[in-house]
């Protein structure tokens, strides 16, 4: 079992800027995407961004440019800056993680872009 837990999330004005973290703890081996997904009021859960093990990421349409996916696989956290919000950006963002065919995900974390 892997558990994920996020942290970073709030309220913040359009425009503006909000990073989330996401450590997996406990038994956190062989991990090999890790990322964020977020679902908005109203709608289904869709992907932001990932990081696969050895280097490459995926960003959604919607957020290239303005959102930027790290990863520290020694320590088994992934980050998501996101610059530039908007008022569609607002949703619950989850923490993902994938190892071999197991999908893990976190419990959320609330992102508000609201003036």
């Amino acid at each position: 079992q892997l558990h994920l837990v996020e942290s970073g999330g709030g309220l913040v004005q359009p425009g503006g800027s909000l990073r989330l973290s996401c450590v997996a703890s406990e038994n956190a081996f062989g991990i090999d995407v890790m990322g964020w997904y977020r679902q908005p009021p109203g709608k289904q859960r869709e992907l932001v961004a990932t990081s696969l093990r050895f280097g490459s990421s995926r960003y959604a349409d919607s957020v290239k440019g303005r959102f930027t996916i790290s990863r520290d696989s020694a320590k088994n956290t992934v980050h998501l800056q996101m610059n530039s919000l908007k008022p569609e950006d607002t949703a619950v963002y989850f923490c993902y993680s994938k190892r071999n065919s197991d999908e893990y995900w976190g419990q959320g974390t609330q992102v508000t872009v609201s003036s």
